[in-house]
């Protein structure tokens, strides 16, 4: 076989130089730098690419109620990680059709947090720092940048270390959201290299490292990460600081006015909003460094991965070259094509890491029996035929000395239609300039990264059509054949891509599954505006949204476990992320009963209650705790206080802040994975008492995972946070209350009590104890409730609060009692012992008084409310008065 001559014929080249680009001192305002490129004196165009011309955008509706509304984009974008934060990529074959150099429009974004706001009028005097372990440490602003250094243009293909996990996703979920195939982009940037502002600053000897923060504040700091100074030093490398992409200022989302630019490496080093540069003698210490963009062991799953913070920090882990890399762009997914006696043109894309050149791409139709050699072009190339000095959009293009490949390049085979019409799929591979040759089978790991398995598109026969189907689609987009024959029960991992092959029977099973239970009434096709919304947002009629649906929850105010208030407080509001993440199999099955129309536009068209992304100074406020908005505290350390009890400290927006508890109610936490920004939301009644100001303590009990049984979802993730690290609280929620002197408010109706009887278990002492402090500590003993605490545990070791408990006892002066029973006591144990059981409560507590005012509070596993409940109810003690917290 003969390989097709890719060489450039520069006999056929014409070289063309642009006019002398003005003096930059003349330009007051970075606007007037934008120099576009001039008209060629003949009229001929470049010998290399120049960008397409980039769309009129504007604020899109969805962006309107969060941080970003002052960012235009383009409604072409896939949204990943829902509305906010933006992290998204373009259809793939519009990406594709851009050709080499992509648009600010269709280039993907991945923004962990809010766009920061810059003004046009404010850009040149962006300030940004080198320091750290420098002899001369320098604060320059952008007219600094411009004026002073040489600037720069090189074309420079940036790929998310995310691209293709939408694939790793399928066969497991791993900790990122469903990248496609499309986060990869090539534009031309323009700035100062990364070697002349270093050298200005002189790193000192023992220095290895370079650092850099951007401006984006996010609830683990801000984002920062760091390269080898040895990289950032070599010119070969082509690092850069860039103020332009594409001959343009910055967009935001890609990082106005200054960002890092990193060629060859993944896009997670190439920091946006660049702040700081800082040279230092070990890699950053930056919690999105540590914690995001590296590749665990493939065994590492990703409960595990929330307590192992030695393994997180281990720099073996972390990605900074990209792997090679490739897919398949034409035929597109769910593309058509007629057979007959043609040909069809395969096309796609291609890349690798480290500067290194894709030099062959394969095609296979036969599951890699047989091979096909495609044809390779690089476009990059051209930019090396410039002639020296050659200057575009103001940066000097020098490119023909350098070996290093910064791009990716395309591949293309004509293959006849009847062969296709024979083959039931087709797949590629690359390989680089060393060899290295994309694996047939996917490296699974617990953040998704680095997917680069063969590509495989599917091909079906429907009669004289042959119908195209790629691996997955991007973010919740249905389609593709690896979410197709996962629900068909086939194995994706069984090394024939989920085809049945004999002795499969002993592959691992695939999970079942998981039944969709439907939440709406298929009768009801009313449409609800979100003015119509809005207008039942109050107490009598609170509607609410969830996944688009609108519901009435005024059959259910009664008797909803948590309380009216926790409807009143959802009403007018999209409250899906909510409800899916608290909410059981049953409750989701009851909803077609309050289900009531579709709504028909968007809630950011209206002024509704506060969203979930509205950001609020919160420092303003006297109290911290809002019902109907989230907010932030952070947390400053953790106390513990058992084997798998802690006590988590917070600190409020303010020291003045009060918590704003009522005494029996809780709140609401709400953590997110940085990643996947799914989130994990639990009631919690903290140990602070809702008139303390400053400081926010929650006592958890932290469930980890078993060889027999999973652990808890959040006790794990609060477990695993660092200090520093923002946690989101809502509230007061909860249908019980506590208000002095005996009178308690359950579901709003007011009732006096004499005593109060405790039952609990575990870390359900929390609640419990809330209110036996506020009983204990009534200012009128005549007035204040008899209380009796039952509390049950395994063993000695599981009580929690016992020292409080005591000294709760002996400030009540009679008033309290508490009794503890263990299930597994040791020989030493001298309390009682077994289970909570009926006898226990009739010698501990005896049967109802007639007058009725006396109250059971009950909080603790479900078995033990449960056996509670039965035991209660057979002394003769009424439903009503018994509360479940």
């Amino acid at each position: 076989m003969s390989l097709p001559d890719r060489s450039l014929n520069l006999s056929s080249v014409s070289f063309h130089r642009f006019p002398p680009t003005p003096p930059l001192q003349e330009f007051d305002e970075y606007d007037k730098q934008r120099l576009v490129l001039p008209t060629h004196i003949d009229g001929a165009s470049p010998i290399y690419p120049l960008p397409p011309t980039p769309r009129e955008n504007k604020v899109l509706p969805e962006d309107l109620k969060t941080p970003d509304n002052h960012v235009e984009r383009d409604p072409r974008l896939i949204r990943l990680t829902g509305i906010h934060p933006f992290n998204v990529e373009a259809p793939l074959s519009d990406l594709f059709d851009e050709g080499f150099l992509t648009t600010k429009d269709l280039h993907y974004v991945r923004n962990h947090g809010a766009v920061p706001l810059v003004d046009d009028s404010s850009v040149l005097d962006w300030e940004f720092t080198i320091e750290g372990m420098v002899a001369n440490p320098v604060t320059l602003t952008l007219r600094d940048l411009i004026q002073t250094y040489d600037q720069s243009t090189y074309p420079i293909t940036l790929v998310c270390a995310g691209n293709r996990r939408k694939e790793q996703n399928i066969v497991r979920k791993t900790k990122g959201f469903s990248w496609g195939a499309a986060g990869v982009s090539t534009a031309l940037w323009t700035g100062v290299t990364l070697p002349d502002l270093l050298s200005r600053a002189r790193p000192l000897r023992g220095a290895r490292y370079v650092c850099f923060e951007g401006a984006d504040r996010l609830p683990n700091g801000y984002y920062g990460t760091s390269v080898k100074l040895g990289w950032a030093m070599d010119p070969e490398r082509g690092m850069m600081v860039a103020h332009k992409m594409n001959g343009e200022m910055l967009h935001p989302d890609h990082g106005k006015p200054l960002r890092v630019v990193i060629p060859g490496q993944i896009g997670g080093r190439s920091v946006k909003w660049l702040k700081r540069i800082i040279v230092t003698a070990a890699p950053s210490d930056n919690w999105y460094h540590i914690y995001d963009n590296r590749v665990l062991p493939t065994m590492i799953s990703p409960e595990e991965s929330a307590d192992l913070p030695e393994t997180w920090k281990d720099e073996r882990y972390a990605i900074y070259d990209l792997n090679t890399n490739s897919a398949i762009c034409y035929p597109a997914h769910d593309e058509r094509v007629e057979v007959g006696d043609g040909v069809y043109k395969l096309k796609g894309y291609a890349y690798a890491g480290g500067g290194k050149r894709v030099t062959r791409m394969e095609v296979t139709l036969d599951q890699g029996r047989t091979w096909m050699l495609a044809s390779l072009s690089y476009p990059e190339d051209l930019y090396r035929l410039a002639p020296e000095g050659e200057v575009l959009y103001g940066g000097r293009l020098d490119m023909a000395w350098r070996e290093s490949s910064f791009c990716w390049c395309f591949w293309e085979l004509d293959v006849p239609l009847s062969r296709l019409q024979e083959a039931g799929d087709v797949m590629i591979r690359a390989m680089d300039e060393a060899m290295m040759v994309q694996p047939r089978d996917m490296y699974w790991s617990v953040l998704g990264m680095m997917n680069n398995p063969w590509y495989r598109v599917v091909i079906h026969k429907e009669g004289n059509t042959l119908r195209f189907e790629h691996p997955t689609q991007p973010a919740l987009v249905p389609g593709g054949w690896m979410e197709r024959v996962k629900k068909e029960g086939g194995n994706i991992t069984n090394g024939f891509w989920g085809e049945k092959v004999t002795g499969e029977d002993s592959a691992p099973a695939q999970e079942a599954p998981a039944k969709e239970i439907s939440m709406v009434d298929e009768k009801i096709n009313r449409q609800i505006t979100a003015e119509e919304l809005v207008q039942h947002s109050g107490e009598e009629e609170p509607w609410f949204v969830v996944n688009g649906q609108v519901y009435d929850g005024t059959k259910f105010l009664e008797g909803h476990p948590g309380g009216a208030a926790s409807i009143i407080n959802a009403a007018g509001q999209d409250v899906s992320e909510e409800f899916l993440a608290i909410h059981s199999e049953n409750a989701k099955a009851m909803m077609p009963t309050y289900h009531i129309g579709t709504l028909s536009t968007p809630l950011s068209s209206v002024n509704s209650p506060s969203s979930p992304f509205t950001e609020e100074d919160t420092t303003t406020s006297s109290v911290f705790l809002n019902p109907k908005s989230w907010r932030r505290a952070l947390l400053a350390f953790k106390t513990p206080i058992s084997h798998d009890t802690k006590i988590f400290h917070f600190t409020l927006p303010s020291p003045s802040q009060t918590i704003g508890l009522p005494v029996g109610q809780h709140l609401m936490i709400r953590l997110r994975d940085p990643a996947t920004r799914e989130a994990i939301i639990r009631a919690y009644t903290p140990l602070s008492e809702g008139s303390e100001t400053g400081i926010l303590r929650v006592l958890v009990k932290i469930y980890r995972d078993t060889p027999a049984q999973k652990g808890g979802k959040m006790t794990q993730a609060l477990d695993a946070l660092p200090a520093g690290h923002a946690v989101e609280f809502k509230g007061p929620v909860g249908k019980f209350e506590y208000k002095g002197a005996g009178q308690c408010v359950v579901n709003g109706k007011r009732r006096k009590v004499r005593r109060l009887v405790m039952v609990c278990g575990g870390s359900g002492i929390t609640p419990i104890f809330a209110v036996l402090r506020a009983a204990v500590r009534e200012k009128s003993a005549e007035d204040a409730p008899e209380c009796v605490v039952l509390d049950g545990n395994r063993v000695e070791e599981d009580i929690l609060l016992r020292g409080e408990l005591e000294e709760m006892e002996r400030e009540a002066g009679g008033r309290c009692r508490v009794v503890h029973t263990l299930s597994r006591p040791s020989d030493g144990w001298t309390g009682l012992k077994g289970r909570m059981h009926r006898e226990l409560f009739e010698r501990e507590v005896g049967n109802p008084p007639a007058e009725r005012d006396a109250m059971v509070l009950i909080c603790g596993p479900e078995g033990m409310e449960e056996a509670a409940r039965e035991a209660f109810l057979g002394m003769g003690w009424a439903e009503d008065d018994l509360l479940f917290f």
